[in-house]
């Protein structure tokens, strides 16, 4: 019986063959008083357990990184714009950036505080749905689209950010 390489004792002489990454990062400034921070990990973690057999089953390793942004050091480090933040591959699964006013954070730090909400079917919510990042961990996933999730441009802490590390 003649084969290749890999029909026989393929881990003796078959190179294994890295499987494709999806990386979601999940920014947040609070998951004890922040009701939208508190929301969007609830249906992050809810959203990744829907797709995550699907995505291992397409042959993709899938990495989840929840990152407290406690400073302005980390802040600038991870480039964050708005809380809260989902990346998947390092692309915000919502790039155009909306605020509101949000209780929680304005309690936290004691002055008035926006945080981001999410458009989905042409509604804003202050916690994205589930299906919204479902539906954004699959396109990123299959997206022939490789550009880099970088704009080049230098960082700037948000005003609102600094009111917020200001008060904390």
């Amino acid at each position: 019986m003649s084969g290749g390489c890999c029909s026989e004792g393929a881990s003796r002489c078959c190179p294994m063959q890295e499987r494709p990454g999806v990386t979601i990062d999940f920014l947040y400034l609070d998951l004890n008083v922040c009701t939208r921070c508190m929301g969007t990990d609830a249906n992050l973690d809810a959203a990744i357990a829907d797709v995550s057999g699907v995505l291992k089953a397409a042959g993709f390793d899938v990495a989840v990184n929840k990152v407290n942004i406690t400073s302005r050091e980390l802040a600038a480090r991870y480039r964050f714009v708005s809380s809260p933040t989902i990346r998947v591959n390092g692309r915000d699964i919502q790039p155009d950036v909306r605020e509101s006013a949000c209780e929680s954070c304005g309690d936290l730090c004691g002055d008035s505080v926006d945080c981001r909400v999410w458009t989905h079917d042409g509604t804003e919510h202050t916690v994205p749905p589930r299906e919204f990042i479902v539906n954004a961990i699959l396109r990123e996933v299959y997206s022939d689209t490789r550009t880099s999730p970088q704009d080049g441009h230098e960082y700037q802490m948000p005003h609102n950010l600094e009111v917020f590390f200001r008060g904390r």
